[in-house]
């Protein structure tokens, strides 16, 4: 399978989403933001970074580069794509998604290992956690705080479209500690916390069994290489 990420000026993360694609078992493919052409990939991570530098809104700009109307074409068809960080404010300016991304009710930028719980897991790039899972990634934002109209967090919560949910501490201010969420048909996903930093052990999160041996984030892709494979 080829997932392809899509590298816009400012991205910062785009290698090591490419890097988590091919540890998971895909073949990752490097997209650039002013093309019209996705290459014949299977699916579509928008990485993390500061695209534009977060001028006007972060996300705003490039959520109209070129190659996002093929974005947005390919999911509505389908296609399974993932947000992390920048990417979901992307998702989120195209109207993918549902709701926004504001400053940190602290006003300061976070990075840290979070600790998450997986409410939905049957999106396309959730299916190989259990509902109900804890788990534990990084996360970096300075504009995170995910918020709605009281209308729209009611939907999203009645049709089991938050995806994960911040756990001990909001790190952000997001409402109903809301960490991730998911369009209806639940091939889009967007999520701040960073599942490409814990892929791989030796550089993802401290657990109980050893420093920096977190790899929670694999699964995020594999789930999406999985739902691909599976005949509908």
């Amino acid at each position: 399978m080829r997932v392809g990420v899509v590298t816009f000026p400012g991205s910062l993360d785009d290698r090591d989403a490419q890097r988590a694609i091919r540890l998971a078992g895909a073949e990752p493919v490097a997209l650039w933001h002013g093309e019209h052409d996705l290459h014949g990939v299977d699916a579509l991570v928008l990485p993390g970074g500061f695209s534009y530098g977060d001028y006007l809104r972060c996300g705003a700009i490039a959520s109209l580069s070129p190659i996002m109307a093929e974005v947005i074409d390919a999911a509505n068809k389908g296609m399974p794509v993932l947000g992390i960080c920048n990417g979901f404010q992307m998702l989120a300016e195209a109207h993918l998604l549902e709701g926004g991304l504001i400053r940190n009710d602290h006003g300061l930028f976070i990075c840290r290992d979070q600790k998450l719980r997986v409410e939905n897991n049957s999106t396309d790039w959730t299916g190989d956690f259990e509902a109900g899972q804890e788990i534990t990634i990084p996360l970096k934002n300075g504009e995170g705080g995910f918020i709605a109209s009281a209308e729209t967090l009611e939907r999203l919560e009645g049709e089991g479209r938050v995806v994960v949910r911040y756990l001990d501490v909001n790190p952000n201010g997001s409402l109903n500690d809301i960490a991730g969420v998911t369009n209806a048909r639940g091939n889009v996903v967007g999520l701040m916390p960073h599942p490409e930093h814990a892929v791989e052990p030796g550089f993802g999160p401290d657990t109980s069994d050893a420093m920096r041996s977190g790899v929670d984030g694999l699964s995020f892709f594999t789930s999406a290489i999985t739902r691909m494979l599976t005949p509908a």
